[in-house]
């Protein structure tokens, strides 16, 4: 008996320091990961395609979990009934591809990559997963709202929604479209609007730099008229030797004529709660860091719908207040990557279009 009791006390020591042993793993493994601040990165319209989530939806109960209150939150909103979830995963691409349905179809995804990400880490929030700051590309911006708390799911998919019914609008009321230079630098960009605008026939055109997404890219964005005449083989971009080419969207976005649709979500954003985030969100317009201030947030949202979004300068801003800092882009897709390696090749950027 008493060799049986000796055992048994040997035996539970041994458990217990097994136990520590374990914990204090943990723990290390934790000040490892954590070791570096992690910024969160969302992509913008353009980034959709059939199919995009699937793996999440597939693997992660937590994405699955916010794509059903995506659903929830839209339901009967959509082109033939249809839920954001099965528009997702199975299209069809003329239908996802519409302004009005590819923005909230994109900011499901990304919220349900952010929940499975988090689930991965075994992070219960951003906070306890290290992170400081995020930042979104356009669209994507309401992303970053929303992961920071600053919106909730329901509002953000509601916003967008209506944002992109309105630019959809505005598009169709005044003829539209962009041009992406590339090789240019922000000064040739705004030569070549200034000489299109010049040269194009009928009034008011208008013609202007939409989004500086990295050193060498930069979109223009206005009139029809003004559009061709900086694309044209004998225009203002080839007389600089750039390459300029019209991209296939349904009009004149980040630009002026964009007004009608500002006013529209403007007053939209005005009735949305918007509570202080739980970290850094990084406007497109002024490449700063929003204030906490309900106020600025919603005036940045609707300046975004008429001024260039500052991609480029808000990388190397983030990438300065967070030296050392791990980026991680979310779904769909992985268009931001490639973008900061252009931007700053030093940075290290994760990507999330699938779990790990």
């Amino acid at each position: 008996m008493g060799c049986r009791r000796g055992a048994n006390r040997v035996l539970a020591r041994f458990r217990r320091r097994i136990v520590r042993a374990r914990c204090c793993a943990a723990r290390f493994l934790h000040c490892v990961t954590m070791t570096s601040p992690r910024v969160l990165l969302f992509p913008g319209q353009g980034a959709q395609a059939v199919g995009m989530g699937r793996a999440w939806l597939d693997r992660s109960a937590e994405a699955r979990a916010v794509m059903e209150r995506a659903d929830r939150a839209l339901a009967g909103e959509l082109p033939g009934g249809a839920s954001l979830s099965q528009l997702c995963l199975h299209g069809p691409a003329e239908v996802l591809n519409r302004t009005d349905v590819s923005q909230p179809a994109i900011l499901a995804v990304s919220a349900a990559s952010l929940a499975g990400w988090l689930a991965e880490t075994g992070a219960g929030s951003i906070r306890e997963a290290g992170v400081v700051a995020a930042a979104g590309l356009s669209l994507g911006e309401y992303s970053a709202l929303y992961a920071a708390g600053a919106l909730s799911l329901e509002d953000s998919l509601r916003l967008v929604l209506l944002r992109g019914r309105a630019m959809q609008e505005a598009a169709g009321a005044s003829a539209g479209g962009m041009v992406a230079l590339i090789g240019a630098s922000d000064e040739q960009a705004a030569q070549v609007c200034a000489a299109a605008v010049a040269r194009a026939e009928g009034p008011g055109q208008v013609l202007v730099c939409a989004n500086f997404n990295a050193p060498g890219q930069v979109v223009i964005s206005g009139s029809a008229g003004a559009c061709a005449v900086a694309a044209a083989t004998d225009g203002p971009a080839a007389a600089l030797g750039l390459r300029a080419t019209p991209l296939q969207v349904a009009g004149a976005f980040h630009s002026p004529l964009m007004e009608p649709a500002a006013e529209r979500l403007g007053a939209a954003l005005e009735r949305a709660p918007v509570l202080a985030p739980g970290c850094v969100v990084w406007s497109n317009v002024t490449a700063q860091a929003h204030s906490s201030d309900a106020a600025s947030v919603r005036l940045g949202l609707r300046r975004q719908l008429t001024e260039p979004v500052r991609w480029s300068s808000s990388c190397l801003a983030m990438a300065r207040a967070y030296p050392g800092a791990e980026f991680h882009e979310f779904a769909p897709g992985k268009t931001l990557a490639g973008l900061f390696r252009r931007i700053d090749r030093g940075v290290r950027v994760v990507g999330h279009d699938e779990p790990a």
